[in-house]
Formats: structure tokens, C-alpha cells, sequence
């Protein structure tokens, strides 16, 4: 019965997305019913087979992730098969992934999505053949079955409102100047968290003098950074993704101790929280990455098993500064230093 279900949904991905314009006026499937059918065939197998598609794993963040994810799994004695894009840049490389997760067989695929809203469409008609579920990274449609992850509006917020209690807003003509470094443009909530930021900063005496996107690889933060420094000789604040931040400690520290401004990071890695437990970094959220792997595994799998789970899920968003370190839950963040990316459980 297996491979003939497969061979359905391949059917069915080939003419849906090949069928000419007008076949978009059709009635849309009922989805609990296609659901209902998927379920009929997973009971025939004797584990869930659970597929995840991530944009990279590159840095600490999503190997963090990955390794809630991949413990969960073994807790849930589920098959987990990871799949990673190599970067925001590509979409397409993603979606062939999400094709090799039905050839897999996949009861379930789970979607860290490079793009916001690139890929929406597509996923909004494949969930009517299998139950995808939105992870980490935010999607323009809110047709799949479920997600977990946090508000990247949120993230960028929430750094603002510690800027914002810090320098409360004043009749005061000059303002501290922050240059914000965000990440990718239209990937992985990098203009959410911008739009974000700057709502919560209009309560504050902190200004935006700069905004710039770019892939979160070296190279391309590098020199980024040095851009901005060599144009702003006056900053205040660094912030932005966790790369940055991480790059921006060697770079201060070559100029002067009065022209060196503070560093935040609106997400949390390995190097960001040893650059904070150092006093080298201001401060960093984090949306606890380690418990939001977990949380998706559960939340898929309780789905699969007729269970019930939260449609709209993720963990709470904490702030981390040196102050807060004794209290912080670690474990429920980053990925032990041993752990190395895992591509499949089959416990």
C-alpha cells in the first residue's frame, strides 16, 4: 500500500503544479479529508517517519535546533531525516528537498522555510496531501497544519524595548546611534524582526543610522561591519544577528576604548553567550532553541498519532545578559560543544 500512496502524491504534485491557470478556479480539496487518507497509511507502518528541511546548518542556531530535534526523536522513537539548503539563497534547492521528502515517504515534513513568502504558495497546496508544519522561520500563508517557532517581530522588538529602558525617550536632540545588521533580506524573519526593532525604539532616544542586509555567512557580515565602522566613526550600538556579533568583538578591539560601541544580538549562539558570559557582548534574546526543536517533533508526531497539540506553538522568548546568567536555562538553548549535526534517526 506504501508505494502506491507515494506514487499518488507524486502524481498529484506533478499536475497540480503544472496544470494550467484555469484549474486554479477549481473547489480546493478538503484537507481533513486528505489527511484522513494520510493516516489510514501511516497506521500501516510500524514507526512515524518524520522529514525536516532547514535553510542551513552553518552555525550554531540551527545546529541547536537540530539537536532538539534529533533527541526528541529518539525520546518519540520516531524516524527523523534532515535535509539543509546550504543558505537563504536557495529556494529552489529547498523545494527539491521537500520532493525528495515524499520519495522518502515522509508521514509528515517540517519546513524551516528560506524564504517568507517564496514558497507559500506551493506549500499551501501540498499540505492538502501531506501535513506540513511551519518551523522556526515564519511563512507568508497560514494554510499549513501547524507550526512551531517564536515571532521574529518579537525578537526585534524585545531587543528595542531593553534599548528603550535603557535610554527611555527625552527631549533631548541628540540620540544614540545603533547600526542594525538583521540578516538576510526576505529570509529567515529578517524584516520582521527589523520592523520590530524600530517600533519599539520610538519610545527610546536610540536612532537607526544604518540597516544592512546580508547573507549571516564571514565574508559577507565581515564586510558588512567594516563598511559601517569605517562610515560611522560615532556608533553606540552594534546589533543584529548573532555572526555579526561575534565577528564585531575582535573588530572593536582594535580601536580606541571611547570609540568602541556595545554589542547586542537579537539571537543567541554558542560564541554570542561566551562573548556575554565574557562582558564582550551587551546582550542577546534567545528563543530556546534546544526545547523549539523539541517542541516541533511533538508537535508533529502528537498530529500523526491523533493526539492533541497546539497549532500555533513556540517557547517564550528570554533575554540574556551577564546579569542573567546564573539563572538561564542553557540546556534549553544551545547544543552541547560535542554535538555534531545529525541527517537521520532510526531508533
Amino acid at each position: 500500500m506504501k508505494p502506491l500512496s507515494i506514487f499518488i502524491k507524486l502524481l498529484f504534485m506533478t499536475l497540480l503544479f503544472n496544470a494550467p491557470v484555469s484549474a486554479s478556479t477549481e473547489q480546493p480539496q478538503n484537507t481533513a479529508l486528505s489527511h484522513a487518507t494520510h493516516s489510514q497509511s501511516l497506521h500501516s507502518q510500524n514507526r512515524i517517519r518524520l522529514c525536516a528541511v532547514y535553510p542551513h546548518l552553518k552555525d550554531s542556531y540551527w545546529l541547536s535546533i537540530n539537536f532538539g530535534m534529533t533527541e526528541r526523536a529518539k525520546q518519540r522513537a520516531v524516524s527523523l531525516k534532515v535535509l539543509e539548503a546550504g543558505g537563504y539563497q536557495n529556494s529552489q534547492e529547498q523545494w527539491t528537498q521537500i520532493e525528495q521528502c515524499l520519495q522518502w515517504q515522509a508521514d509528515a515534513i517540517l519546513v524551516g522555510a528560506v524564504y517568507y513568502d517564496q514558497l507559500s504558495t506551493k506549500l499551501t497546496n501540498l499540505n492538502k496531501t501531506v501535513p506540513l508544519f511551519g518551523l522556526v522561520n515564519e511563512v507568508s500563508t497560514s494554510n499549513l497544519t501547524a507550526s512551531t517557532g517564536v515571532s521574529w517581530y518579537q525578537m526585534g522588538a524585545k531587543l528595542g524595548r531593553f534599548l528603550s529602558r535603557k535610554h527611555p525617550k527625552t527631549a533631548n536632540e541628540t540620540k544614540l546611534k545603533l547600526a542594525w545588521f538583521p540578516g538576510p533580506k526576505s529570509g529567515g524573519g529578517s524584516e520582521q524582526a527589523t520592523l520590530g526593532l524600530q517600533d519599539a525604539l520610538q519610545d527610546s532616544d536610540v536612532e537607526i543610522v544604518s540597516i544592512k542586509y546580508g547573507l549571516n555567512n564571514k565574508m559577507r557580515q565581515f564586510s558588512l561591519l567594516s563598511e559601517t565602522l569605517t562610515k560611522f566613526k560615532d556608533l553606540d550600538y552594534l546589533a543584529g544577528n548573532a555572526v555579526m556579533a561575534e565577528m564585531a568583538i575582535s573588530e572593536l578591539a582594535k580601536l580606541a576604548q571611547d570609540q568602541q560601541p556595545q554589542i547586542l544580538s537579537h539571537y543567541l549562539s554558542h560564541a554570542v553567550y561566551r562573548g556575554i558570559k565574557r562582558g564582550k557582548i551587551l546582550m542577546a534574546n534567545s528563543d530556546q532553541m534546544v526545547l523549539q526543536g523539541a517542541m516541533a517533533i511533538d508537535q508533529a508526531t502528537d498530529y500523526l498519532l491523533k493526539k492533541e497539540y497546539r497549532e500555533g506553538q513556540g517557547p517564550e522568548i528570554l533575554t540574556v545578559t551577564k546579569e542573567l546568567l546564573a539563572q538561564f536555562p542553557t540546556k534549553q538553548s544551545l547544543s552541547p560543544s560535542y554535538f555534531k549535526p545529525v541527517y537521520l534517526v532510526n531508533p
